[in-house]
């Protein structure tokens, strides 16, 4: 099993987090700042702080760390609040 990030395949166990895959592989960061351009990812794990947003399927604003990895999933890089130009 495995998604897509960045065009490259991401594996993951069943029942784990898009961010905790993301992690697992390497990744640590998917989300720069609006202002700065300052590079986020997981900081709390529980979805509470927000600097995990993530673009899943199109979709922006998705918390890696609480949205449950699937197969096929398109994963992408988010600017700021994922509306930004």
């Amino acid at each position: 099993m495995s998604f897509t990030f960045a065009g490259r395949p991401v594996p993951f166990e069943p029942e784990q987090s898009v961010g905790a895959a993301l992690i697992a592989t390497g990744v640590l960061s998917w989300r720069r700042t609006r202002f700065g351009n300052r590079p986020r990812g997981l900081y709390c794990g529980i979805g509470v702080c927000q600097d995990c947003l993530i673009t899943i399927d199109g979709r922006p604003n998705q918390r890696a760390c609480l949205v449950p990895a699937a197969d096929g999933m398109q994963v992408a890089t988010q600017i700021g609040n994922g509306h930004a130009g």
